[in-house]
């Protein structure tokens, strides 16, 4: 669950956080807020940053006229070659319920207060146990978002998909992470065609045509484990497959460069560059983050370019989860204050995987 960053124009120091539907390619926030670092301290097993403790901003990247004008005839190339097609407006359907969690499956803090925690502000590094359980956890939330796919299939409502991911969750003695987190009233995010993230499940079935996002986290013996994945939903278009290939190729490309020692940056050039390349875009406003113990903390993994500062650490565990569109990033938030689409209608993909960083690499551990 990806997190959301602001723009600002402070002067603090720079800190810029179907199976049936068919699954997509070979191979995968949740913050709807204002970030800003929490100065409490941390009882992670972990090591604390070294960036001071700011508010977190975007600050807009420099380009020239001609890197500009490449980019946009690159789209435009893409458009008219894939022969993209709008699908109807999105409408928010009817809401149910949130749905219980029985009471001795142990919960993450924020599940009943409702109030939208603060980023931490310290690097997530599990001890040898930790690891253990982090890796129990991961490995339930991609067994889960494998079974959610298959529900993925026209004329299936959202709201059924949460139903069937909070059932899996709970049997395995697991709490739905998203459930509760800053007032979110469900256990999984489904965002379908023009929604960038967050989307709330709801009562509107889905239709052949359809890409839909769903973003599983699971809260297990004490670990978050975070993955999402697009999947296709009866025939769709050339144009959406295409975007939605290329998101997980970005996702690939940016998990490929991470070990010890890398720089965090090297992430998000190396997305953008892929992304820029097929002619679609980098969503800023939705960052990757360290998990663990805690859902959300540092570091803040931006998916394009920038420069900000920092360098992997082995042992540390967060998330990559770039979103791309076909047309612009600007976006629009529902009433609801969670559910984000694009500004234009034009559809986004995404695929996230939380990873551990090894001496040499580093290991996807949301698989099964």
């Amino acid at each position: 669950m990806a997190s959301t960053v602001f723009l600002s124009t402070i002067s603090s120091p720079p800190l810029s956080s179907s199976f049936t539907g068919d699954y997509v390619a070979s191979s995968r926030c949740f913050i709807g807020a204002p970030v800003a670092s929490s100065s409490s301290p941390s009882l992670l097993y972990g090591k604390k940053n070294s960036y001071p403790l700011r508010k977190f901003h975007v600050s807009a990247k420099k380009v020239s006229g001609l890197e500009e004008a490449i980019r946009i005839r690159r789209m435009r190339e893409a458009e008219a070659s894939s022969k993209v097609k709008r699908t109807p407006p999105l409408r928010r359907g009817r809401v149910s319920p949130r749905l219980l969690v029985p009471h001795h499956i142990p919960k993450p803090p924020y599940a009943e207060s409702g109030v939208l925690p603060d980023i931490s502000p310290d690097f997530q590094i599990p001890s040898p146990e930790g690891l253990v359980k982090m890796r129990a956890a991961c490995e339930l939330a991609a067994r889960v978002l494998n079974f959610a796919g298959t529900f993925v299939k026209p004329s299936v409502t959202t709201n059924e998909i949460d139903k069937a991911v909070h059932d899996m969750i709970v049997e395995a003695g697991a709490y739905p992470s998203p459930l509760g987190y800053g007032g979110f009233p469900k256990s999984v995010c489904t965002s379908v065609n023009e929604c960038m993230c967050h989307g709330i499940p709801d009562s509107r079935q889905l239709q052949s045509g359809d890409i839909i996002n769903i973003d599983v986290t699971v809260y297990l013996d004490g670990y978050h484990g975070d993955t999402s994945r697009t999947f296709f939903c009866g025939e769709v278009d050339e144009g959406f497959k295409r975007l939605v290939k290329v998101t997980e190729e970005c996702l690939e490309n940016g998990i490929a460069v991470c070990k010890d020692g890398a720089s965090f940056k090297k992430i998000g050039k190396t997305i953008s560059e892929h992304a820029e390349k097929c002619g679609y875009n980098v969503v800023e406003r939705f960052v990757g983050h360290g998990v663990g113990p805690v859902f959300h903390s540092e570091p803040l993994i931006y998916h394009y370019r920038n420069d900000e500062p920092g360098h992997m650490v082995e042992g540390q565990t967060f998330t990559i989860e770039p979103i791309l569109t076909i047309g612009t990033t600007e976006c629009v938030t529902w009433p609801d204050n969670w559910t984000t689409l694009t500004a234009d209608g034009g559809v986004a993909a995404q695929f996230e995987h939380t990873i551990l960083i090894t001496r040499t690499g580093s290991e996807i551990l949301t698989i099964c």
